[in-house]
């Protein structure tokens, strides 16, 4: 008598390897930075004197969707386009300044403003964002001098000694620490409480955190953590010529995020607006001129936002007077060291800063490699050498 079949063992699939060890991963993330990098290049080039704050909004949004159609073509189901929306915050502004047509005439750039400008993309939900800072009319023959060069070298090198210090093993106040040091050095303080945070697939807040400037009450609540290979962080260096302390702005809040709560609206508006959220714009960032109807959704943000269905990026002040700089920049954790993916422009010789950092720990960071050269393939017969 035969035996009867035996049963075949079900097939569990391996769970998709959703870090920048995969190289499908890191291609996207690096695809996304690209785009990253070549729009805010644009946009800066297109500050100048007279430029409208909306325009070059609704410019830098219309141009990463168009470069983010553009790639992964054969692949309908990746969502691609804004990984955060593009900001022109000025002088004082410290964040997240993205006018809609109906607020009236926009603002224009002029001579002498300090500019900072955000801007991300995303492909597949793996979002590269970045910032960096330009002064209005700046040039060889009118350089940045004064406390525009003081924050603006001091964002400059914050944000350099971040780049080193984010490698596997390391804890993130090293960053906190160092970036208070360099601020100091040119007469500037971190923006208090600003925050840094890991990437994951469709999440740019996670759970891992770099604090700039934490106050006693910050400090206390704050988690120390290890940065881990693989691991992919968004590092927002924020400086001020001020006191760093932030104050909200009589300016109207424009983006939004959605959160992964789920509490059930009460209300039909923002049960639909929270909807066409989700379908056009998943977990990222958006702008509300996006939306079909502003006024609907302002209606059912208000609901959503009360629940934490919905996070506002509320516009953020410094006090009347003062400088902030921004230099935001996307890193990989690798095995052998941090690789930034996203670059940001920045003349070099037009900043005149008559202060300079005494520190030699941070003299001897900053003149290091971000990530050690490769050793030298040895000759057949001969020992290895470092490089």
């Amino acid at each position: 008598m035969s035996k009867p079949a035996a049963a075949k063992k079900p097939v569990v699939a391996e769970p998709e390897d959703i870090t920048v060890a995969n190289t499908d991963v890191l291609t996207k993330y690096k695809t996304a930075a690209d785009i990253t990098s070549r729009i805010i290049a644009q946009v800066a080039a297109a500050s100048v004197d007279g430029a409208s704050i909306l325009e070059l909004c609704v410019n830098g949004d219309k141009a990463i969707e168009e470069a983010a159609q553009a790639v992964y073509k054969k692949d309908k189901k990746i969502s691609k386009g804004i990984g955060f929306p593009t900001c022109i915050s000025v002088n004082n502004v410290i964040c997240h300044f993205s006018p809609l047509t109906s607020d009236g005439e926009s603002p224009k750039l002029k001579n002498g403003d300090m500019v900072k400008i955000e801007l991300g993309a995303q492909i597949d939900g793996y979002g590269s964002i970045a910032a960096t800072t330009i002064v209005v009319g700046a040039s060889k023959e009118n350089p940045i001098k004064g406390k525009q060069a003081d924050v603006l070298m001091a964002a400059y090198q914050s944000a350099e000694a971040a780049v080193r210090l984010i490698r596997s093993g390391n804890v993130n106040n090293v960053v906190t620490d160092h970036v208070q040091r360099i601020a100091a050095a040119y007469g500037c303080k971190p923006v208090e409480g600003m925050l840094s945070h890991q990437q994951e697939r469709n999440v740019i807040d996670g759970s891992k955190q770099i604090i700039l400037n934490p106050n006693e009450n910050q400090r206390a609540d704050f988690s120390k953590c290890n940065f881990g290979e693989n691991e992919v962080y968004c590092v927002d260096i924020m400086i001020s010529s001020g006191d760093g302390k932030i104050k909200s702005s009589s300016s109207r809040t424009t983006i939004y995020k959605k959160t992964s709560g789920n509490y059930k609206l009460k209300m039909q508006t923002s049960r639909a607006v929270v909807s066409e959220i989700s379908k056009k714009f998943g977990q990222f960032p958006f702008n509300l001129r996006k939306m079909d109807d502003e006024k609907k959704a302002r209606m059912g943000l208000i609901e959503a936002t009360k629940h934490r269905v919905v996070d506002a990026y509320e516009v953020q002040e410094e006090k009347d007077g003062e400088y902030v700089a921004q230099f935001l920049f996307t890193v990989c954790v690798m095995p052998n060291g941090p690789v930034r993916i996203t670059s940001t422009p920045i003349d070099l010789e037009l900043i005149q800063t008559e202060k300079k950092i005494e520190d030699e720990e941070i003299n001897k960071l900053l003149a290091s490699e971000i990530r050690p050269k490769k050793k030298k393939a040895s000759k057949e017969g001969e020992e290895k050498k470092d490089a």
